[in-house]
């Protein structure tokens, strides 16, 4: 049971980065981003890859993944959606133009699949590299460094993004475009500068992610388009505008999701395991119902002051 608890909550804190990365790109250039299936599946293949051709640790190629993914969505950005944007395209070509994108990028990972497995003989068309993680034993558990290190780095990623948006310039003036792009481009903010740097920390968000789910689940070249699914449903859960809103959301889901078909799977039987998106697309679906913004909307000030008034 302790094993199952660390590796939800290592699964659910990298679909909350997943979910943030959605949430930056879209409340910034107004796209919804599908080249993060891309992106996520280059963090697998990269922290795969360095780790099979040059032994030691995943956790020490991980910060290489997520400078690739983030240098995927800088060239995203700067050869396909910036031209878009000049042209005040609306937002289900923006969309369509990211699906073409990622297409192109699978293409080139297969290819990469395959070099790896011609030149380097290795099997990289699926593979599981939970192995390689490190056990720690903690005061007489076992317990995977996967389960430590994940939240520890959602932990982080929330401080340093508030620490970004809010005691930076750079950052003030990327708050400033996503409320009102046409008042922040009035003050003489460049928007160009902000949508780069929102495709950037997007990718860079993406390609952690899929870094850091190399070592909870098995990988192959179209694993990003299975996880994606439940990126976007933990972004729209927590209210896809709120960058902090998109990781408590993924969090949520991911929880949801891990733990739902786990206990599904027991009680049910395992054959539930292949029908694992429903479960990310149905907490959605319930969120929606109840609360159409996410969980943003909830005014937890006034939450919390009724509860005191009952009790």
């Amino acid at each position: 049971m302790i094993d199952l608890i660390v590796k939800a909550l290592a699964y659910s804190s990298c679909i909350g980065l997943g979910a943030a990365s959605v949430s930056i790109i879209y409340t910034t250039a107004r796209t919804w981003n599908f080249v993060l299936a891309s992106m996520l599946a280059w963090g697998f293949y990269i922290v795969f890859s360095f780790t099979s051709i040059y032994g030691g640790t995943p956790y020490l190629y991980v910060p290489i993944a997520t400078l690739f993914s983030g240098l995927l969505g800088l060239i995203t950005y700067f050869t396909v959606n910036r031209r878009l944007l000049k042209t005040k395209a609306n937002e289900a070509t923006l969309m369509m133009s990211t699906l073409g994108v990622d297409l192109i990028l699978y293409g080139f990972l297969n290819v990469f699949s395959d070099y790896l497995l011609n030149v380097y003989k290795i099997p990289s068309k699926y593979f599981v590299l939970e192995t390689k993680d490190v056990i720690l034993s903690l005061g007489g558990l076992q317990v995977r460094t996967i389960g430590i290190v994940a939240p520890a780095i959602l932990v982080i990623s929330v401080i340093v993004l508030n620490r970004f948006l809010t005691k930076t310039k750079l950052g003030i003036a990327m708050r400033a475009t996503i409320e009102n792009p046409e008042l922040a481009g009035a003050l003489g903010i460049n928007s160009e500068v902000v949508y780069a740097l929102a495709w950037l920390i997007g990718g860079m968000l993406a390609g952690l992610s899929g870094g850091l789910l190399s070592l909870i689940i098995s990988g192959y070249t179209s694993v990003g388009m299975f996880i994606m699914v439940t990126f976007f449903a933990g972004a729209i859960v927590g209210g896809v505008y709120s960058i902090y809103g998109s990781l408590l959301g993924g969090l949520l889901v991911g929880l949801g999701e891990y733990i739902g078909v786990y206990l599904m799977s027991v009680y049910v039987g395992g054959w539930v395991s292949a029908y694992r998106p429903v479960f990310p697309m149905a907490v959605l679906a319930t969120a929606l119902l109840i609360l159409p913004e996410g969980l943003v909307s909830i005014q937890w000030g006034k939450f919390l002051r009724l509860r005191g008034v009952k009790k």
